[in-house]
């Protein structure tokens, strides 16, 4: 493969691509290495499903417009209940000033069920556009809708149904003034519309307001957060945004190890573990993007050192307060595959003392201790290891281990590393739970032969070059 930008290859990508959202089911009470026994697509992340209701022109349109503004570097996708409108028959067609469109049986809850289903388990659908001058949904040609992170269901009426409510990770009332209400539906309707006021006012007196008070209304209680003034209300959506990503960048496994960290997923990140990954990606390439993840996952292992308060005075004669970096530190790095993370830490911190680790595979799971050069001192420094990949968790554990003889308090070591294997992350947690790990995407697990999977192969033989035949 030649040469690729990130950018090319995210807007060539239009399948499922692993994230480092998966949803792992592995026992943290076992610490066995044991092969996955799932497929990988029963392995992919669920969507994060968020579901806006409110009266009609509440806002709810305009609030999932500034949710999907600020989550732009996030895959998201809106699925309307307006969608979903069952075709008027003969009958119906000639009554239709009389037809309640404010009803639940005026939705084909069915069809959106099956959609829904099939986007939660990383399916694209073919979503239908309804036609509201020929009262059909088969007028138009399908939206196609792709597996997504987020997914937005806005709709009156999509908390009345409990089986649609249960795919919702977040429920959004907009809560909306019913003045403001009826006066935003009588421009909309009249002016985009081209209908008659008497006919609209109408129509609200006789279906709207009293569907509202039946049907909509009542499913206010499910919801996990009301928002007043719709899309007016910016503090709310803010902090609604905020929420979100917190949760998508939390993998299952944080929430069991409060010692693990997984940096926040983004195009640009995806972008380059796709490239990685990628078996006929160049040496060249493969250098390059895993020197900046590296460099990203360095960066964020520093951040997670104390701090001293310190203020300054600028250039302008101002006085600046901030902090002071740790100065009391050392890389230690496994080789040899920790070696390619080396000069991404000196980058970042000058003059860094680093240490080596010689750990040989015997069999299957047996680690034995072969080579080591510490600093002398380093029992008085916080102390970042180095390795890209956690497997098994076997060589990381005596590897820290060492460190801990050594002297270096638990608390004071922080794991670095690329991708981590769940199997790895329950060893090494569990035996060092005030150690903290640094990783930028957890995979699905392992294979039959101990080898983490999707993975990127030996990591040591494409960064060095020492696959070649």
């Amino acid at each position: 493969m030649g040469s690729q930008t990130v950018e090319h290859l995210i807007e060539a990508s239009s399948g499922v691509h692993f994230t480092g959202f998966h949803l792992e089911k592995t026992d943290p009470s076992s610490s066995a290495v044991e092969p996955p026994s799932t497929s990988a697509a029963e392995n992919i992340n669920p969507p994060f499903v968020i579901g806006v209701a409110g009266g009609a022109a509440s806002g709810k349109t305009t609030v999932c417009d500034m949710i999907i503004e600020q989550l732009r570097d996030q895959r998201v996708v809106l699925v309307n209940q307006d969608s979903f409108y069952h075709n008027l028959t003969v009958e119906e067609l000639k009554k239709v000033h009389e037809y309640n469109f404010d009803h639940p049986d005026a939705f084909d809850t069915e069809k959106l069920l099956s959609i829904m289903e099939k986007l939660k388990h990383g399916k694209a659908v073919d979503v239908p556009k309804y036609d509201f001058k020929s009262y059909k949904n088969d007028v138009f040609p399908t939206r196609k809708v792709n597996p997504s992170d987020v997914i937005i269901l806005e709709g009156i009426l999509i908390f009345h149904d409990p089986r649609v409510r249960d795919y919702m990770n977040m429920k959004i009332f907009v809560d909306t003034d019913s003045d403001v209400r009826l006066a935003r539906r009588i421009r909309r309707d009249t002016v985009e519309k081209g209908r008659d006021i008497g006919m609209v006012l109408d129509q609200y007196s006789k279906f709207v307001k009293p569907a509202f008070d039946d049907f909509i209304l009542p499913t206010k209680k499910y919801a996990d957060i009301i928002i007043p003034r719709g899309g007016d209300n910016h503090v709310a959506i803010d902090l609604i945004v905020q929420h979100i990503r917190t949760k998508l960048g939390q993998h299952d496994l944080c929430k069991i190890y409060a010692n693990l960290y997984v940096i926040q997923s983004t195009f640009q990140i995806r972008g380059m573990h796709t490239l990685i990954r990628d078996a006929q990606t160049t040496k060249h390439d493969f250098v390059f993007y895993a020197d900046r993840l590296i460099r990203l996952v360095v960066e964020h292992g520093l951040g997670h050192l104390p701090f001293t308060e310190k203020q300054v005075i600028t250039p302008t004669g101002s006085v600046y307060s901030g902090v002071d970096f740790c100065k009391r530190l050392c890389g230690v790095s496994v080789i040899r595959s920790g070696e390619s993370m080396e000069n991404a830490l000196r980058a970042c911190c000058k003059g860094i003392k680093i240490g080596k680790i010689l750990i040989h595979r015997e069999g299957d799971n047996g680690q034995q201790l072969i080579y080591e050069k510490l600093p002398n001192d380093i029992s008085d420094r916080h102390v970042l290891l180095l390795d890209p990949i956690l497997g098994t968790g076997n060589s990381a554990v005596q590897a820290i281990s060492l460190l801990i003889e050594k002297g270096v308090p638990e608390c004071n070591i922080i794991f670095l590393n690329l991708i981590s294997a769940p199997q790895g992350v329950h060893v090494v947690c569990k035996r060092f739970p005030r150690l903290k790990i640094v990783t930028s995407e957890i995979e699905i697990g392992l294979n039959k032969d101990y080898r983490v999977i999707p993975g990127m192969g030996e990591f040591g033989d494409r960064y060095f070059g020492t696959d070649d035949d």
